[in-house]
């Protein structure tokens, strides 16, 4: 029955827009996450057109085979991995973009990269400020279904921020247009901003609308060095007490020598911890330039540069975007994405460097320091049992170290499938009810991204 529903699915689409072939269909499987219990896919499909994932998911409803919804996999909790016998709807083909100065806005489909879009915004001397780490890899589709972030957020808001329209299809086919180029729209429900970080369990975006604004003003860089990623921390409280960087990130003394191993920059090998700050104020940043400095001073920093030169700047804000790369190659990972209110942070930071000890595993820590979203990346061989015992227990660990500290087992990864099980002790038991209320409304017969999020 499936092969030939599958043809007849094909058949009501563009040329290329089904695949099949196994070996295919291996490279859909799995996020960045790469969680080995990822299931099989029916098929990958790879719409062109809002109409067309209306075909795909007309299909399934038919069907009653799930969907998956995908947009460059660079995910990282699990929350585009596969189930079995579903149909991967992939976003990747979905590019064009339109962009409008004069309100401002760019209106985009979801497949094209965060990159992209700030190169099309640039073009119009606009700029779209988030920022995540993976910007030349992942989809801005991605970036609406977790909410992403980035190193910019501190100061200037995340995905969901910069989202004032989009266009999303239900389970049932139904397309909704939702809010549009307007600043201010307070007309009915919000419904735009429950489908931001909403992973695919009610929708499929196919458009979104988003706000561009001015382009950033040159930034001045600060970097300072500590002893101790207590100090560092403190720091932060310090620095984010008094003015909002436009960039504050952190990143331990494993981090550190992770990055000098990949980029070669000449980093300090024997810092505990370093935090990279940026002001972009116009006409103010050599005033919170010198409050950081005086901050960090106060805090015990043992090495501090600053400086104005753009490219001094861009070098050091490299190698904290390239920490994931340099990471991977050490072995297989497993990425936290806990936040805490700022004054937790060196709480949540110290707490991370005893869970490394205690389940004898390797942390790598670095954050959006200024928000306080830190990325703890337990580094352990899959080809040892006893070792990725340990590491899921770390895992677990620095999860109800965050709720225990006030703070979310995710501040812009989402929860996928990987963090699914803690949610609940997040959010609490009501919470959850409506959550489910909400889902089941939506999708009633729960074929969007069975698994990721709820059970």
């Amino acid at each position: 029955m499936h092969a030939a529903a599958l043809t007849r699915l094909a058949d009501a689409l563009p040329d290329g827009a089904i695949i099949t072939d196994p070996d295919i269909i291996e490279r859909y499987r799995r996020d960045s996450a790469a969680d080995p219990d990822a299931g099989t896919p029916l098929a990958v499909a790879r719409p062109v057109t809002t109409a067309d994932v209306q075909q795909v998911l007309r299909w399934a409803s038919e069907h009653r085979i799930a969907v998956v919804p995908r947009g460059a996999g660079s995910g990282l909790s699990g929350g585009a991995d596969a189930v079995d016998g579903a149909v991967v709807l992939s976003t990747e083909r979905m590019r064009d973009i339109r962009i409008d100065p004069a309100t401002r806005t760019a209106v985009v489909q979801p497949g094209l990269t965060n990159t992209a879009v700030k190169r099309a915004a640039a073009e119009h001397g606009l700029w779209y400020p988030p920022d995540p780490s993976s910007i030349d890899i992942s989809s801005i589709g991605g970036n609406a279904a977790t909410n992403a972030g980035g190193l910019c957020c501190v100061k200037y808001g995340v995905t969901g921020d910069y989202v004032l329209g989009m266009e999303v299809v239900l389970a049932d086919a139904t397309a909704l247009r939702l809010g549009g180029p307007l600043l201010k729209d307070v007309a009915g429900l919000s419904l735009t901003k429950l489908f931001i970080g909403s992973e695919g369990v009610l929708g499929v975006i196919t458009e979104l609308t988003l706000r561009l604004i001015p382009a950033q003003p040159p930034a001045s860089t600060v970097v300072a060095l500590f002893n101790s990623v207590e100090d560092a921390a403190n720091a932060v409280v310090a620095i984010t007490g008094e003015l909002r960087p436009a960039m504050l990130e952190f990143m331990d003394h494993a981090s550190i020598n992770a990055a000098e191993d990949h980029m070669r920059m000449g980093l300090d090998r024997s810092a505990r911890a370093m935090l990279l700050m940026q002001s972009d104020a116009p006409g103010a940043a050599a005033e919170e330039v010198a409050a950081m400095v005086n901050n960090c001073e106060k805090c015990g920093a043992t090495d501090i540069f600053a400086t104005d030169d753009p490219a001094e700047g861009a070098a050091f804000t490299a190698a904290r975007r390239g920490m994931f790369g340099a990471v991977e190659k050490l072995g297989s990972l497993l990425l936290e994405d806990v936040g805490v209110p700022i004054p937790q942070l060196p709480a949540l930071v110290t707490g991370v460097e005893d869970i490394a000890d205690t389940c004898d595993v390797q942390i790598y820590i670095v954050a959006h320091a200024g928000d306080g979203n830190t990325h703890p990346i337990i580094v352990y061989d899959p080809t040892d049992p006893d070792a990725t015992d340990r590491g899921e227990r770390a895992f677990a660990r620095i999860m109800e170290l965050a709720i225990g500290l006030g703070g979310t087992i995710t501040g812009e990864h989402g929860v996928g499938r990987l963090k699914r099980d803690w949610l609940p002790s997040q959010l609490g038991n009501d919470v959850m009810a409506l959550t489910r209320r909400i889902k089941d409304a939506l999708d009633p017969q729960g074929i969007l991204n069975p698994g990721a999020v709820l059970r």
